[in-house]
This record gives C-alpha cells, sequence and structure tokens, in this order.
C-alpha cells in the first residue's frame, strides 16, 4: 500500500490539483474528468490491446470449442491447437488478466485519493458544476456508469450468434457486471463514481471502434475449419 500511495497515488493527487487549478476552472468534477481522460490516453496502448483481443476471444468462442472437442483426449495437441489459433490471429489469451493487473493499483490509488484526500485544502470545493458533492454518495453517477457497463458489454458481443453455453454465461454476465458496480460503487463518495462512469465511457467509444475496424472472422474460420 505504501508503493502505490507514494508512487502512484500522490503523483496522481498531484495532476488531479494541477488540473484543477489550471484547465478546470477550479471544478473538481471537471477536474476528476479530464485526470480520467489523462489516465486512459496514457495507459491506450494497453486498454486497446486487451480490449480487441478479448473481442477476437469472443469472436473464436465456437471455434476454440470445436478444437477443444476434437482434442479432447490430448491436452497436448488442444493447447498446441489453442496456441496456433491465438497466434494466427496475434491475440495474447491473457491479455484481459493484464489489464486487470493495471487497474488494480490505479483503482486502489484513486480510492484512497479520494476517500482520504478529497478535501485537501487544494479544493476550495468539492462540488461538481454546482450539481452535487463529489465527496459524497449520488445514486445517478452510479446508475449512468452501470448502463455504460451494459452497453460496453453487449458491444463486445455484438457478434455473437447462437444459444450455447458459453454465450448464455456470457448474456448473464452482461447483468453481473453492471449489478457489481452498484454494489461496489453506490457506498464510495460519487468522485469515484464519476472515475467509473468516465473511464467506462471511454470504453464504450474503444469498443465501438475496435467492432468497426475488426475483420468477420466467421469465413477465416470457415476456412480453418475446411483445411483441418
Amino acid at each position: 500500500m505504501s508503493f502505490i500511495n507514494t508512487y502512484i497515488s500522490l503523483p496522481l493527487l498531484g495532476v488531479l490539483v494541477f488540473i484543477y487549478q489550471t484547465v478546470a476552472f477550479h471544478d473538481l468534477g471537471v477536474a476528476v474528468i479530464l485526470l480520467t481522460v489523462l489516465v486512459r490516453v496514457v495507459l491506450l496502448p494497453f486498454f486497446y490491446k486487451g480490449a480487441r483481443d478479448q473481442t477476437i476471444m469472443q469472436n473464436l468462442q465456437p471455434h476454440i470449442k470445436r478444437i477443444q472437442e476434437k482434442h479432447k483426449d490430448d491436452k497436448g495437441r488442444q493447447a498446441e491447437a489453442l496456441m496456433a489459433l491465438y497466434k494466427e490471429h496475434k491475440i495474447n489469451p491473457f491479455s484481459s488478466m493484464l489489464l486487470l493487473l493495471i487497474q488494480i493499483p490505479i483503482f486502489i490509488a484513486l480510492f484512497n485519493l479520494f476517500t482520504n484526500q478529497i478535501k485537501n485544502t487544494a479544493f476550495a470545493s468539492t462540488m461538481f458544476l454546482g450539481l452535487f458533492d463529489l465527496a459524497s454518495k449520488n445514486w445517478t453517477v452510479v446508475i449512468i456508469a452501470a448502463i455504460l457497463q451494459y452497453f460496453q458489454s453487449k458491444l463486445m458481443m455484438a457478434k455473437q450468434k447462437g444459444g450455447g453455453a458459453q454465450v448464455q454465461m456470457q448474456k448473464v454476465m452482461m447483468f453481473i457486471g453492471p449489478l457489481i458496480t452498484i454494489l461496489i460503487f453506490g457506498n464510495l463518495p460519487s468522485a469515484i463514481g464519476l472515475y467509473w462512469l468516465i473511464f467506462t465511457a471511454f470504453s464504450v467509444v474503444q469498443q465501438v471502434y475496435i467492432n468497426k475496424r475488426l475483420p468477420t472472422l466467421e469465413k477465416e474460420l470457415q476456412i480453418s475449419d475446411n483445411q483441418q
């Protein structure tokens, strides 16, 4: 925790104070939004690669299942075939785990920042545009963040077809994610909820961009199946 506080939380506080005093017109909410955008832009290569790989993995699920069934009695051949599939489409199956590892220390730092230091004397007010206090809970912010998270999950499943167990589980997760968002952020200062709202909105825009640029895989998969 001391490492996170020293090397992540305090630098983020310094950046937040700088934004607040310069380009945010002394509005803490605007400063939080700009800080969130800055964090996403700085880490964009990691988030983009992770989201892209995860989207491709979603599209490859039927093919992955066929490989698992074909080589169910030979785990070595199964692993080899899966790795060849991942290499063919230039994806890292562990990219989502990498994203989680990146986000955890940042979130802990922001949690510490917004719960323990938000009333820092550098901030004349913790109000956002005079609408609500960022040091207090705000259900509207949390609910909007949950809705955006739902749409992000839905966009990731945009090309999924069929009604298999895997697809059904993904559909359930579309609702579990927003529910967890409500349960976690509903009892935290709305500054953290606002951060997550903007963070998720950024993810939605990124996912739309990925979906537009991502080539359809059905023909490629059909060709691969015919070759096997």
